[in-house]
């Protein structure tokens, strides 16, 4: 029998980006610490279906789940906190909302009523928020809803949460991020526009619980008392949200505001004595006090969108915890990389990242960083399209198949070593239709992929269209890039490896999407092991 789950709703107000999702991470953190079970899941307020068609420079990394649902980059920040998998369920859009309701409509499912926001979309945004509760066991389900309160797109969102507060009663919370900003002229915090965004919750009849506040100076107990006052909650309901120097410290420092103690009061759920975060405070330590540091570039082509490669930045400060260091990563415009200027660009890195994307733009420039990284025996990691590219760069340079490309790029080359997957060639849409979602891999024993992994069978998230081309395996074989990652049912090559270099490997997949706390990815925990040990090396050899 599944357990009655609670609901807590993480809104948010004044301005975006305020970390609701860091929020929703962090407390999930904390109740999992007291031994609850927790998901999370993200409404989006956008008519998109998924961020699966949206440019990284409009919403930043499209992050991909086991399932192969293309979704928001927060759920990254989920399971990475969490250690808890998430699926299509976790992230739902407006898009799909509507979509579903006039799927339904279509079919006759409404029995010719006219269909409305109230009841039949907000009837579709509950079933999708309750069905985590219903099916996944779990004692806690965090809504976060995108955007911030007062824009259009949110009403249905906000009046489903007013509804389910009233319909669930203390199973529900409402958790408030609001912005408290200091004003450098007066020199003081303001409240007012955390008033005015509690206001604008209130028009649509919903009263927080709890009001979280943004901050980059301590709030003395007048402003607590101010904002409790003004916003109908008891004062140790308003909680403060410094600047923390890394997203990881958000959890303890919620904590000690009483986060967690808060919501469990709030739906009358007991309070355990004991939380465990042991392992995330050893965590936190390594990141912090690092024993070594070593500089990695990471060439890409939305280099000056850090959110664009955010799981990447995430996995590397996992990788480098495990390896107690810290990973200087040195972000490096793809299409800026000529074959004259690798020494300057490179002089002062130890491993060399080649990232993930689409289109022609820059793919010269990664083409160019991995030949340095292969010539000069640096550690080398591709991802994806780094790892197609890697297998561009062998067919041009050591196999002397002039002007190899994949098809994505040159439909007309004579030496197509990267080429459109068998099942992707009658496809017209772009949405959810590419190579999504987990898949098996087979690992060569032997191989750096395989001292990584410490195992023989893996499973790794995808998102491509495009795959190594079987018809050029055996040149490749006879000339020292092995093929030592298959995925077993389709034959297709998943890892490349280059024979005669410390460390040089090329994945299909992202690696990056699987990194957590608890479970740093092997990966990325070889590749930055690999490349303290060559910089001992250079430094050795100065």
């Amino acid at each position: 029998m599944n357990k009655k789950a609670k609901y807590v709703f993480v809104t948010g107000g004044v301005s975006s980006s305020l970390g609701k999702g860091i929020i929703s991470s962090s407390l999930a953190k904390l109740l999992q610490a007291r031994g609850f079970s927790v998901t999370i899941q993200k409404l989006d307020p956008y008519i998109n279906v998924d961020p699966g068609t949206l440019n990284p420079y409009e919403h930043g990394e499209c992050y991909v789940t086991e399932d192969g649902a293309e979704t928001d980059l927060d759920l990254g920040h989920y399971e990475r906190f969490s250690n808890v998998p998430t699926s299509q369920a976790n992230n739902v859009t407006t898009g799909r909302i509507y979509l579903n309701v006039i799927t339904k409509e279509r079919r006759g499912d409404y029995l010719g009523t006219t269909v409305q926001v109230i009841p039949h979309i907000t009837d579709e945004i509950k079933r999708s928020i309750k069905v985590l509760g219903e099916t996944g066991n779990y004692d806690f389900v965090i809504t976060e809803i995108g955007g911030t309160v007062g824009d259009i797109e949110s009403f249905p969102f906000i009046e489903t949460v007013r509804q389910m507060k009233w319909e669930l009663g203390n199973d529900c919370a409402v958790v408030h991020l609001t912005l408290v900003p200091y004003l450098k002229s007066a020199g003081e915090l303001k409240t007012k526009p955390t008033q005015h965004s509690v206001k604008t919750l209130l028009e649509q009849g919903v009263q927080p619980d709890i009001i979280v506040c943004r901050t980059e100076h301590h709030l003395n107990d007048g402003i607590r008392k101010k904002i409790a006052q003004f916003c109908n909650v008891s004062k140790s309901s308003v909680i403060e949200s410094i600047d923390a120097s890394t997203i990881y410290e958000v959890p303890l420092l919620m904590k000690d505001e009483g986060l967690d103690v808060e919501v469990l009061k709030k739906t009358d759920t007991e309070i355990p004595e004991k939380i465990d975060l042991t392992n995330w405070t050893r965590f936190i330590t390594n990141v912090k006090n690092p024993k070594k540091e070593v500089r990695i570039a990471l060439v890409g082509k939305y280099v000056e969108l850090k959110d664009a490669y955010k799981s990447i930045n995430e996995a590397f400060i996992h990788g480098g915890a495990a390896n107690e260091a810290k990973v200087d990563v040195k972000y490096i415009k793809a299409e800026s990389v000529t074959g004259d200027d690798c020494e300057e660009k490179f002089k002062d890195v130890d491993g060399i990242l080649v990232a993930p994307g689409f289109g022609n733009r820059g793919i010269e420039g990664k083409i160019n960083a991995i030949k340095y990284a292969r010539e000069n025996k640096i550690p080398f990691l591709g991802i994806c399209l780094g790892m197609q590219c890697a297998v561009i760069e062998y067919a041009r340079n050591v196999l002397g198949f002039e002007g190899a490309h994949s098809t994505e790029m040159d439909p007309e080359t004579k030496f197509p070593v990267i080429d459109i997957m068998e099942e992707q060639k009658n496809i017209d849409g772009l949405g959810g239709t590419m190579r999504l979602g987990a898949y098996e891999c087979k690992i060569t024993p032997g191989s750096h992929a395989f001292d990584a992994y410490k195992k023989e069978l893996i499973k790794e998230r995808h998102r491509h269209r495009y795959e190594f081309n079987n018809m050029f395996r055996k040149e490749f074989e006879g000339n020292g890039m092995k093929m030592t990652g298959i995925n077993p049912g389709k034959d297709l090559v998943e890892i490349v490896e280059v024979k005669d270099h410390p460390w040089f490997v090329g994945v299909q997949f992202h690696p990056e999407y699987k990194s957590t706390v608890a479970n740093p990815h092997p990966l990325f925990v070889s590749f930055v092991k690999e490349s303290l040990k060559h910089k001992e090396e250079r430094l050795k050899n100065k």
